[in-house]
């Protein structure tokens, strides 16, 4: 399945390839190796032949190469335009992947941001195309999915019709993701034009808007298919370049929904301004800083980017994770109707 990567911070930018590049399991090497603390036994976790799990085999066996992305936020826009105010999304899109992609390794060693998201895709069927590549932006606001709308083409039409209209004209690309993302602005904006994509709202109204999407699929595929509807994977993440919000989901009644992993410490080891290494215990003979000097900040990703087992946690099932722009954390259960639940055809 797809991997993602996300960086925020109120105050401590980071170097886009200190996080996306140089670490033994950084996502742009996520492409063929995984590192799954708590989900597979510890010193075991890249034997996933051996797994007793199937969907965990499933989901980590294929090879991530369908296309990359990556988005940063910068104030450049804002400097430049006078109703603009607070950070913006640049944007890089390649259907190469990440260690043939020249251009995304030189952007990645010259530029930092306060807020970083990145994705490395694995299709589920839709066309490798560069307007497939996730992230997926509207206005100030990036989207990101890890799994599967299932039974998509069921739905997609019925889908479509809850969309605002400007929602509807930003979908460039045929992924499940990004229609999903679609309806999530709708639902963030209540229905608003593109001017409402450029406002910033609170971390509560981006979880209710999240928390709607997904119970809105669900009801979709419960009325189309009834029984029929298999469960969806929808590890999803949002932010405003101040704010995250991310779901580890799964609609089924005892089935894992993929790995999704968060860090308040892992940015001050990846940072190679500060003492520590990502992949081992040595000092980092070139850090300019004290560790204590680095500031808050949360990472939330697919994989452990570092190899300190104690710098992560697996957010729980069927939660969110909630970073408010003061970089407080929270997890929270996710409330849905259990005849929403569905049933795995391939178990």
């Amino acid at each position: 399945m797809c991997r993602w990567f996300a960086y925020i911070s109120p105050e401590e930018p980071c170097l886009l390839s200190d996080v996306l590049i140089t670490p033994a399991n950084s996502i742009s090497k996520q492409c063929s190796e995984h590192y799954l603390p708590q989900l597979l036994p510890h010193g075991e976790e890249k034997e996933l032949d051996d797994a007793p799990d199937k969907l965990l085999r499933m989901r980590n066996s294929l090879l991530n190469m369908d296309g990359l992305g990556v988005a940063w936020y910068t104030d450049t826009a804002a400097d430049y335009s006078s109703p603009l105010s607070g950070p913006r999304p640049a944007l890089y899109k390649s259907q190469s992947p990440p260690f043939n992609d020249f251009n995304f390794r030189s952007l990645c060693s010259n530029t930092e941001s306060k807020c970083v998201f990145a994705h490395i895709r694995a299709t589920s069927g839709s066309v490798v195309t560069q307007v497939n590549s996730h992230p997926f932006v509207f206005g100030r606001h990036t989207f990101m999915h890890n799994g599967v709308v299932s039974n998509f083409s069921d739905i997609r039409r019925d889908l479509t019709d809850l969309l605002s209209f400007d929602a509807y004209c930003n979908v460039l690309g045929t992924t499940d993701s990004e229609h999903v993302a679609a309806l999530y602005l709708t639902n963030l904006t209540h229905h608003g034009t593109k001017d409402t994509w450029e406002k910033e709202y609170t971390i509560e109204q981006m979880r209710a808007a999240l928390i709607k999407t997904v119970i809105e699929v669900l009801e979709l595929q419960h009325k189309k298919l009834g029984a029929k509807a298999a469960p969806n994977s929808l590890n999803l993440c949002a932010t405003d370049g101040k704010k995250i919000v991310a779901i580890r989901f799964r609609n089924h009644e005892s089935q894992q929904p993929p790995s999704l992993y968060w860090s308040e410490f892992a940015g001050r080891t990846l940072n190679h301004k500060y003492p520590g290494k990502p992949d081992d215990d040595s000092v980092n003979q070139e850090a300019t800083k004290e560790a204590e000097e680095h500031g808050r900040h949360t990472i939330v990703a697919s994989e452990p980017t570092t190899h300190d087992i104690n710098e992560w946690h697996l957010i729980n099932r069927n939660c969110a994770l909630l970073v408010d722009e003061f970089g407080t954390e929270t997890e929270v259960p996710i409330h849905y109707d259990a005849k929403f639940n569905a049933v795995d055809p391939t178990a």
